[in-house]
């Protein structure tokens, strides 16, 4: 067989020579193979949705199928309301149906994007590296987003959370038929950032989820306070139409129609605009306020994290650099003002970066810390979460080019350090969404620069600990595993410090920073910070 070659963010080579067929779902889909993996892009997974109805499962064609290109996105100001596509990268495919043997873990990937942005096909995604390094199987997805994703109406049956939907229709698909494509269904890890943490939540509370995948990584998952907390509370519908909904009836002209549905059906799609981005406990897919932590287990096992910076994106800083000393420009976002006891200023003569740097780490407390360790601690407390959870604080990220466009959140440059410098004390935070490059392992293949010699085996190592949690659910690799592969500098990384769980009585969390030196375990960070926002350790028990 020859070698295929390399793809990357703008190029790929699915011509003929490479191409591959699986039958699979009533139908012979034809993808192709690059130099990492099998591709198959843009495979329904649904029939196209009626707009606000539940889908419904895509049974193929009984034919020929073509998985050479991805899908649409879902509409988001571009894109189609015919969306429901999903993408496999797959370093192995079975050579006769029915034998389990060699079977690969599954992640099922869900993007965030606030519920109003984003699609399954972003580069950033790109599944190449993870499942060639990772030995796993990826699965990408689009769901419906905003209001034709999320609106809810008080009618008894326009009742919200189609995003929801689609999402677990999904993971139905790739029940039913990731095998023909090397994936092992009864070892799938659902795992998204942002909203998409947000969805592995609603998951992990949804019973039409329930039994449906072994473990969960949500990553820098919003919560708590402010902004953060429309994504890990569930709305009543009459809350959600007090919010948003009556706001698009009158927009659209709909709130007196007989069928108020039914209206909404003929608007254009671009007068609906994305405002109803809200989940909602609609009693079928949601049937809690809030992910229940108390009760019978979950069965699911879990690894979550969040950077240390995460709430900086979330700020709107004052244009006005004059008053960032004032901190009405926190208490205007729902945020409290900060004690300096608790949220001391850096030590620096640039009192704006001082300011800007107390409500960065009062805005990762109140929206992503401290609710995050208060579900550990609530979920290892009942048992709701098993036995343990292993947990994380980025202490290094790379910084996607697009977003969020904050000066702070790069590593900033200079003549020794023309890519920016990832070490330097100053000027230098660790934001929302500076996960996503390297878990993936696309920092190169994104055509971004190493900016110093340690980005390379810290990508390789998040990689490495997130498909190890996927294959056996502990983020340390097996020794044998990186010894085979040559994965020499995760080996070293992991004799240095192994990654613990936090157990009931032990909330312990791994710091991921590059080089690894010494014991890179630290107890939950901000308790008393946490407090003082109402957010406390014990603040689900």
């Amino acid at each position: 067989m020859q070698t295929a070659p390399f793809s990357n963010g703008v190029s790929q080579d699915n011509t003929e020579r490479w191409q591959v067929v699986v039958h699979s779902n009533n139908e012979d889909v034809l993808g192709f193979r690059d130099r990492n993996s099998f591709r198959f892009q843009g495979m329904r997974f649904a029939t196209k949705p009626e707009r606000f109805a539940y889908p419904e499962m895509y049974q193929g064609s009984g034919g020929n199928a073509t998985a050479l290109e991805f899908g649409s996105p879902c509409y988001q100001g571009f894109g189609s309301e015919d969306c429901l596509y999903l993408n496999v990268y797959t370093p192995f495919l079975p050579r006769n149906r029915g034998v389990d043997a060699g079977l690969r873990p599954v992640m099922f990937w869900m993007h965030g994007g606030a519920l109003t942005s984003g699609f399954g096909s972003d580069p950033l995604f790109d599944g190449g590296n993870l499942a060639s390094r990772g030995d796993v199987v990826l699965v990408t997805i689009n769901y419906r987003l905003g209001t034709l994703g999320y609106l809810a109406l008080d009618d008894g049956e326009t009742n919200g959370n189609f995003g929801l939907a689609d999402q677990i229709l999904a993971l139905d698909w790739v029940r039913e038929n990731i095998r023909d494509f090397g994936g092992d269904p009864s070892k799938i890890t659902i795992f998204g950032q942002s909203a998409g943490a947000a969805s592995v939540r609603a998951m992990m509370a949804s019973p039409k989820a329930a039994g449906k995948f072994a473990a969960a990584i949500p990553m820098s998952n919003l919560g708590g306070m402010a902004y953060g907390e429309s994504y890990s509370k569930y709305y009543s519908i009459e809350e959600q139409l007090e919010l948003v909904g009556n706001a698009i009836l009158r927009t659209t002209k709909c709130t007196n129609a007989t069928s108020q549905v039914e209206c909404l059906r003929k608007v254009p799609v671009g007068s609906l605009g994305a405002g109803a981005r809200y989940l909602v406990n609609d009693g079928v897919y949601l049937t809690t306020d809030e992910l229940c932590l108390k009760g019978n287990p979950l069965n699911v096992h879990v690894l979550m994290g969040i950077a240390s910076e995460d709430g900086l994106p979330f700020l709107t800083f004052p244009r006005n650099r004059t008053v960032v000393n004032d901190t009405q420009w926190l208490t205007s976002q729902g945020l409290p003002a900060p004690p300096p006891r608790l949220f001391p200023p850096i030590e620096t003569k640039n009192k704006t970066r001082a300011a800007f740097g107390v409500g960065a780490q009062l805005a990762t407390d109140a929206m992503f810390r401290c609710i995050d360790q208060a579900t550990v601690f609530a979920g290892l407390d009942s048992g709701v979460l098993g036995s343990k959870v292993y947990y994380y604080e980025l202490e290094r990220t790379y910084q996607t080019p697009e977003w969020p466009k904050i000066d702070l959140c790069q590593a900033p440059k200079s003549e020794a350090h023309p890519a920016g410098d990832p070490e330097s004390p100053v000027d230098n935070l660790r934001c929302h969404s500076g996960e996503l490059l390297p878990v993936f392992g696309n920092i190169v293949r994104q055509e971004n620069p190493l900016r110093d010699e340690y980005d390379l085996p810290w990508e390789q190592y998040l990689l490495d600990a997130f498909t190890s949690f996927a294959r056996t659910y502990d983020p340390n690799p097996e020794r044998g595993f990186l010894e085979a592969r040559g994965f020499e500098s995760t080996l070293r990384a992991q004799e240095q410090s192994l990654w613990e769980p936090a157990v009931k009585g032990e909330m312990k969390m791994r710091r991921i920073y590059w080089p690894v030196e010494g014991d890179m375990m630290r107890d939950f960070k901000d308790l008393e910070q946490c407090k003082f926002l109402g957010l406390p350790l014990d603040y689900y028990i």
